[in-house]
Formats: C-alpha cells, structure tokens, sequence
C-alpha cells in the first residue's frame, strides 16, 4: 500500500514591521515628569492670568498648586513662579521670533511655560507632546531673538538683560497656621523646629514664621491639615471676626477655604458654618480643604449665597454673624 503524503502546510508569512513615524517617543522617567508638569503648570497659569486679565480675585498661586489634582506639586510650583516671573521677556522673545500664531494662541499658557524651559530651564529634552515639538523646531530661532534683545537693550549679559524686567526683590517670611482642631502650637512649634527655625507671630495667635522660601508643600503637617500654609493678610481675616464657639456664621464666598477652616478653629469645631462657593471647580476645593481640616462644622453650599431664603432656617438662628469676604488672591 502506498502511503499518504501528509499535506504540506505553507508557512504563514510573517508580518511586515513598520515604522510608525506618527507615533510618540517614550519617555524616561524625568522626561515624563517634566510634561505632565508642563501641563498642570499651564492649567495653574491659565487661571491666574484670567484672573488678571478679568481683574478679578483667584486663589494664590501655592492653594492652587496644592489642589489634591497636582501631582507634581513642587515641580509645578516652581514652573509657574519662574515663568511669571520671565513672562515679559518670554512674550518678547515670541512675538520677536514670531511664533504664538493663532494656531497655538488657544494654548499660550503652555507655550509660555515651555519657552521658560527653552531660554531659562534645565536641559531637559523637548519630547512628548505637539507643543515641545513646536518650540523644539524653532529654539535655535528663540535664542536668536534673546540675545537680540539683550543686545537692544544694552545689557552686559544675560543676568543684567532679565534684572532690567525684574522689580525690587522684596523677601517675605513664610507664615504657616495652626489647625488647632487637629495639634496645639507648641507641638507644632515643636515638630517645625526640628527643622526650621520658626517663631510666634506678634500679632495673630495661631500663627507661626517661618524664614523666606521655606518648602513646606510635602511636610507631614502640611499634608495631614495639622497645619495650612497661609498668608499674614490672609489669617487677620477670621481673627478680626474672632468668632465663638456655638455662633452661626456664614462665608459668602469660600474656595479654597483656608478662612473658612479657620473660622472653625476659632469656633473650636463648635457652631455652624454655612460655606458659599459659585464655582462648582472651587466648590471641590472647597471641600478638600474642609476634609483636611477635620472641621464638622462646615455646610458647603455650591451656589449663590445670594439665593439664600432670607425666610429659612439659617435667618431664625439668634446668635449668627456674616462673614463677607473676596476669594484668595
């Protein structure tokens, strides 16, 4: 008997490896980091020139920073501060070099932040997004424009050229509050001193001085609301109020609500608070500062404080004061 040929059985072909020129690059980890920071950045930036723009009041630059959706907060912070800071310049040097066309116009806020890291930054390689790709064609072009103005300008160099665009330098302390609801001062004073030196405040008690440019974003106090990085100008406000324990208060304008919480430290968690906020973005904030702070003793309302029946049950309280007040700025 013959035997059977087993079938032949083509091999199949194997697939055609293509190059996907489209495709992004993959980052290393500071490359990756560097662009997300870039964009919260930008977000941050977006919101604090509207503001100006619209003269009207924003949070500061650290609450917004330190929102719970950056992540990268020191990375951010410093971005946004070093890019206000060189922002007439960096608006020189593009409109010299003509390249916010319409196009990125929609986008200024990141194309401003990534031009500071183009003239400014560290040596971090422009990849990952459309925007560093822009800005990484015309860099040499960016440069070009920089030293003309420096050139125009008379300047010596380049530390003189950015001098010329600076106002005087005026060093603030860093001034921190207690969360009495959560440490007393003298542990806090305590727990700081390990580390800094730190001091009472002559005027507001709570309140704790620190020196200049005093990093406090990842500090274990800070994170856990035992503390709230907060402004001398900021802290008179619920202390001028000094409200207490068991009054009904109302804060017709909240976010972020570091006022607010430390209305409910004075009132030592006692009391009502109702908290205002229009913004339903600032409404969240709002709510994670309360969260933080431990206080049980704040409503946050999302709406007008306008709109508040005069006939309701926060008008027939007898002990209730008003709090008036503009958001952070």
């Amino acid at each position: 008997m013959a035997r059977n040929k087993a079938p032949s059985v083509k091999p199949k072909p194997k697939p055609k490896q293509t190059t996907d020129k489209s495709a992004k690059p993959r980052l290393n980890n500071a490359e990756r980091s560097a662009y997300f920071a870039r964009r919260e950045a930008a977000k941050v930036l977006h919101t604090v020139l509207q503001g100006d723009a619209k003269r009207q009041a924003v949070a500061s630059i650290k609450s917004l920073v330190y929102s719970p959706s950056i992540r990268n907060k020191k990375a951010t912070f410093a971005l946004v501060c070093q890019t206000l800071k060189h922002l007439r310049i960096i608006k020189d040097v593009l409109e010299s070099a003509n390249i916010l066309n319409s196009k990125w116009k929609r986008q200024e806020e990141l194309i401003y932040i990534i031009a500071y890291d183009v003239l400014f930054g560290k040596e971090i390689s422009l990849v990952g997004g459309d925007a560093e790709k822009f800005l990484a064609c015309r860099k040499d072009a960016m440069q070009s424009a920089l030293a003309k103005l420096v050139v125009r300008k008379k300047a010596k160099n380049i530390d003189d050229f950015i001098a010329l665009y600076q106002p005087p330098d005026i060093t603030k302390p860093c001034y921190v509050r207690v969360n009495t609801l959560k440490l007393d001062v003298d542990s806090a004073l305590h727990e700081l001193g390990k580390q800094f030196k730190v001091q009472k405040d002559d005027m507001i008690p709570h309140l704790l001085v620190l020196p200049p440019h005093t990093d406090l974003h990842n500090h274990s106090l800070v994170l856990n609301g035992s503390i709230f990085v907060q402004g001398k100008a900021s802290s008179m406000v619920a202390a001028v109020l000094d409200p207490k324990p068991g009054w009904e208060v109302l804060d017709a304008c909240s976010a972020p609500g570091n006022k607010t919480v430390h209305l409910a430290a004075l009132m030592k968690g006692k009391g009502k608070i109702i908290a205002c906020e229009l913004n339903k973005d600032r409404a969240k904030r709002l709510e994670d500062t309360v969260r933080l702070s431990g206080a049980a003793n704040i409503e946050v309302l999302h709406g007008d404080f306008l709109n508040i029946d005069p006939k309701g049950p926060f008008s027939k309280v007898n002990k209730w004061k008003m709090l008036f007040k503009i958001p952070d700025a």
